[in-house]
């Protein structure tokens, strides 16, 4: 019989995926990752970790705690911070797949003699291939496009061929304690903040001037950091005229430029580059014809790439909004997830 270590997160996602992979006759343990401490000690994932022991508790499965605080500090925040202090806006997610989920964990599967790790992932595997999910809309391969396919011949997504709502009318069927929890959002393993008064703690910020293009200053930010490209919320620019946006950053002199209306000339862009590729089996051959997807919830736009020593440059056959720099550029053929690269400042 073949042992599986399914990553708990205490959601309804990684629950039916331990409940499948016993239906399918794996041998299951659970593993629940504290992968955050507060400053006061406190971890907030402690309601989590009291579903995934209801969860397993349920399915007659065994379950363990691995503690990757240190780990998750040294290889995804403190890399989180230095990015936004350079007045980026980095994905901490492709970096807590690439250095905890599958890196730390899978280490950790394997030294409990697991034959594969699992985890609630919405996506599929075929040959060390990454695919996305039959749920587009829920489709998590952008978050995953770092890993490679010796990695992926022993990763299995039980959920990636079943629906959102599959899955919890299936935790709902087999009376599952997170049938009908809400689905996580917020930083990756910190959850829901005040993201401001959060980061606050760990970022020294000082407010300064919002500017336009040519330069007049028409309002006061709160901090640099706080800012992304294409962002309306919480300007709190007043005046007449069309909604306010973020068009662009100077962090050297403590600047957020911001021009008005949506579809601003400012914002749009037709090509982007990008460093730190990642390819999942083997780098493509260029010229590239493909799609690709600058954030997550964004439908596929067709390109062109081209590779120039170890920096990409991404065609677009229609302008792109709000292109922002270290941000994920997915690339993919269909189905099939090729890989991905930072967007390059």
């Amino acid at each position: 019989m073949k042992k599986v270590a399914i990553g708990m997160s205490g959601g309804v996602d990684s629950s039916v995926s331990a409940l499948l992979l016993k239906e399918q006759g794996y041998q299951v343990i659970a593993l629940y990752m504290k992968n955050w401490e507060d400053r006061d000690g406190s971890c907030p994932g402690s309601a989590d970790y009291e579903d995934v022991v209801r969860v397993c508790d349920t399915l007659q499965i065994p379950h363990y705690t691995i503690n990757f605080v240190q780990e998750y500090w040294n290889s995804v925040f403190s890399h989180f911070i230095e990015e936004l202090e350079l007045g980026y806006t980095p994905n901490p997610d492709v970096l807590c797949n690439r250095e905890i989920k599958f890196k730390a964990l899978f280490l950790k599967a394997k030294e409990l003699g697991a034959d594969f790790l699992a985890t609630g992932h919405y996506a599929q595997t075929q040959e060390g291939q990454l695919l996305r999910s039959i749920d587009r809309d829920k489709d998590q391969t952008y978050f995953l496009y770092t890993l490679k396919k010796e990695i992926l011949k022993q990763v299995l997504f039980p959920v990636g061929h079943l629906s959102k709502q599959q899955v919890r009318n299936l935790a709902e069927k087999h009376g599952l304690a997170t049938a009908k929890k809400k689905d996580s959002t917020g930083i990756c393993f910190i959850g829901e903040r005040n993201f401001r008064e959060f980061l606050g703690h760990y970022i020294s910020y000082k407010e300064g001037p919002f500017e336009t293009l040519e330069g007049k200053v028409v309002g006061t930010h709160q901090g640099v950091a706080f800012y992304t490209i294409g962002q309306r919320k919480g300007l709190k620019i007043g005046g007449p005229g069309e909604a306010w946006f973020v068009v662009g950053k100077d962090v050297k002199r403590n600047v957020v430029f911001v021009e008005q209306g949506e579809n601003h000339p400012a914002l749009y862009r037709s090509s982007l580059s990008a460093t730190d590729s990642s390819w999942v089996t083997e780098t493509p051959l260029f010229p590239l014809r493909c799609t690709a997807k600058i954030r997550y919830r964004q439908q596929d736009q067709v390109c062109t790439l081209l590779l120039d020593e170890d920096r990409l440059s991404v065609f677009f056959d229609q302008p792109q909004r709000a292109i922002t720099p270290r941000q994920a550029v997915v690339f993919y053929q269909g189905t099939l997830c090729l890989g991905g690269a930072l967007i390059a400042p």
